[in-house]
């Protein structure tokens, strides 16, 4: 249960005064629900004034405060016409404060002649005059102006105006309780940080670092602790120690010998599955680097301990290509390896469900059907998913229930991730990294080169095509996921190389049905189409050893980590393969700095740390194109410097403090609750 205390932070933002149905909407695009959410929304910036005696103190375009006397009104002779306000400051220079449209009423009220007013806003010059245009306060002696010389700036959303979100906010701390302090005492003295409830006050009053630290931090100990207490509970579960024999992995024939780094994982993956608590490890890998063969090895230490192993992929499309390649490898050892997907129908899907009951499937590969209510096991031991981010704790939890007894896990993902995001993201799991590239794999050439070169370059696709090889043409991102806008664009490409092409391409993106992506892919995977034009869909995994040319079109719209993935689709074969980037007109800093970056080096770990240098984060994780951590307070920097040490603190407060029970073990489960991480707590009340 949430504990009593924050109750009112979790309150509709509809008890808060002055907000109906019409404010809600816009405070609902803006994610703003609770009064929580409201409390948290942290200005973007503050606009600082400086208080001047005589406006001969202040500069052009600079934001001041002065105290004025006001002395004449011009109205407007027409309604277009601006409404001027003259006043002098203390020794008589003349300024005019200026109105436009119909704030001339306002003006008429808060300036009347004869008064003094404190006047706050930006100077500029209209010709001669020095002005003022649209004060941003206009406040009687006595009055509070001077304690609006610093300001905060809200995003805002249409419908809403900073004074609007000011008093909203406003609104919101003063409903902030006291809260026990859940951070290590001595980090608290040693940072200087104010406890929680101060520090929501300071960060809406100005550059505060210390309090916006503090509350960034407060958020990465959430997430730190609640990833702790779904690993502490894991351990707790009885899983079934596997010991395998070698019979199975003697007779693997292995195109090439393991690398040092394959050799290094599947040694740290044999010792998880001897322990009885389940394993839970992240197996990252580059492009090419060989996770399928380590997988394959941990799967086959499973056969041997007389136990039944499973691969869940993300796409019915990569179920089957694991399928192939696994079956290949696998047919010299004599286990049995089989597919099956939610579109297995009749007499194939019986067989195989028996197959997997009666225990005459080894290894069973296959999309989320392979987890459904009817199918069942003689013995699951061990589950590998691929690519890992498609899958949330919440799912990593429920796997566990399918076996007998928690199974052995083993995540896999092409997407180098850097130190940092693996503690943020995967902070439950053991990590494994094939930092090396098996021998064999080409080195690709990337060429970054503008649209205008767009008619050589499909002179140049025509001759590979003439050759018998294959490429991909891959359209730009227009928004996150795709949207009409990207299929327009794929679809336009698509049309003008089908005019050149004809019935050698075929088309991929997001809105077809599965039925029709998977027959244009297993077109193109057969080598009876030579051309795919796709949106971002073929990112993971597609594997087509004849395809030696990659096009990606407006490659500026692209991070890092996807420009690399999707590299990692050429030079599979034997073949020498080249990448083209075309570029747009006009370049940003950033975007010139990551196409550099492409041209001079393959190694996936290398750009995912300077994609998060140069730009937060972005799709590291994911597809999005910034910032796209499971964060919302914590900036980049914070998360960078930060993170590492509620990493320790979190489990000081495991190890050392007795978790979640204790004083301070009260005060993080409050701060668990606050941040919605209790799926944390929740493990401890039965998983």
């Amino acid at each position: 249960m949430r504990p009593d205390v924050l109750n009112p932070l979790f309150a509709e933002t509809d008890t808060l005064e002055g907000v109906g149905p019409k404010l809600k909407k816009p405070l609902g695009k803006l994610g703003l629900t609770r009064i929580r959410d409201v409390a948290y929304h942290l200005p973007e910036r503050f606009v600082s004034r400086r208080a001047v005696e005589t406006i001969d103190e202040a500069g052009e375009g600079e934001n001041i405060v002065v105290r004025l006397t006001v002395t004449e009104h011009r109205g407007g002779r027409s309604p277009r016409a601006p409404y001027q306000v003259l006043a002098q400051d203390s020794i008589g220079n003349v300024l005019t404060i200026t109105y436009f449209g119909r704030a001339s009423y306002t003006a008429k009220k808060q300036l009347p002649v004869g008064e003094t007013r404190w006047v706050a806003g930006k100077l500029e010059r209209y010709g001669d005059m020095l002005q003022i245009v649209h004060p941003d306060h206009i406040v009687e002696e006595g009055g509070d102006t001077l304690q609006r010389l610093c300001e905060p700036v809200y995003r805002l959303s249409e419908g809403l105006t900073q004074p609007r979100i000011a008093g909203l906010v406003t609104q919101a701390l003063a409903r902030c309780p006291e809260l026990p302090e859940w951070i290590e005492p001595t980090q608290v003295a040693k940072e200087d940080w104010p406890a929680w409830r101060d520090a929501m006050q300071l960060a809406h009053k100005g550059e505060h670092k210390a309090a916006r630290d503090r509350l960034a931090y407060d958020e990465l100990l959430a997430n730190s602790l609640a990833l702790m207490l779904v690993r502490a509970d894991n351990r707790k579960r009885k899983g079934q120690p596997l010991v395998g024999n070698g019979s199975y992995r003697g007779k693997l024939e292995l195109p090439f010998p393991l690398t040092g780094a394959q050799k290094r994982s599947i040694a740290e993956i044999e010792g998880d599955m001897a322990q009885e608590a389940p394993m839970l490890r992240l197996l990252q890998g580059d492009v090419g680097a060989g996770k399928t063969v380590v997988a394959l090895e941990a799967m086959l230490i499973a056969v041997e301990a007389g136990a039944q192993a499973a691969l869940l992929a993300p796409t019915e499309i990569l179920a089957r290509q694991h399928y192939e390649s696994l079956r290949r490898m696998a047919e010299p050892t004599g286990a049995q390896v089989a597919l099956l997907t939610g579109r297995d129908k009749g007499k194939v899907r019986e067989a195989t469900l028996m197959g997997m009951l009666d225990g005459s499937i080894d290894i069973i590969v296959g999309t989320h059907a392979i987890f459904q209510e009817k199918v069942a096991y003689r013995n699951l031991a061990m589950v590998v998913i691929d690519e890992q981010h498609r899958f949330g704790v919440g799912q990593r939890l429920m796997l566990a229930s399918k076996g007998k007894r928690a199974p052995h896990v083993l995540a896999m993902t092409a997407t180098p991730i850097p130190r940092t995001l693996t503690l943020a993201q995967y902070g439950e799991l053991d990590v494994s990294k094939l930092d090396e590239l098996p021998p064999g794999r080409q080195s690709i050439d990337t060429v970054v080169m503008g649209q205008d070169k767009l008619p050589a370059l499909v002179e140049r696709l025509a001759a590979q095509i003439s050759e018998g090889r294959q490429a991909y043409w891959v359209c730009p991102m227009v928004r996150e996921m795709d949207g009409p806008e990207d299929i327009a664009a794929a679809e336009a490409r698509y049309a003008s190389l089908k005019e050149r092409f004809g019935d050698d391409v075929v088309m991929v993106h997001g809105q077809l049905t599965p039925e029709l992506k998977d027959a244009a892919m297993q077109r193109f995977a057969s080598g009876q189409a030579k051309l795919l034009v796709a949106t971002t869909v073929i990112e993971v995994g597609v594997d087509v050893p004849n395809a030696t040319l990659m096009v990606i079109e407006q490659a500026e719209r692209f991070g890092l980590a996807q420009l690399h993935q999707l590299r990692g689709r050429v030079g599979r074969g034997s073949q020498k393969s080249f990448c083209v980037l075309l570029h747009g007109e006009t370049l940003s800093e950033t975007a010139q700095k990551r196409l550099s970056l492409m041209r001079e080096t393959q190694d996936g770990f290398l750009l995912a740390e300077e994609d998060l240098r140069l730009r937060g984060g972005g799709e590291l994780l994911g597809t999005r194109q910034s910032g796209d951590t499971p964060f919302t307070i914590a900036s980049f920097e914070q998360i960078t410097e930060l993170l590492p040490m509620a990493h320790d603190d979190a489990r000081l407060l495991m190890e050392r403090d007795g978790g979640l029970e204790g004083k301070r073990g009260e005060a993080a489960r409050t701060l668990l609750y606050l941040f919605e991480r209790d799926f944390g707590v929740k493990t401890l009340r039965g998983g």
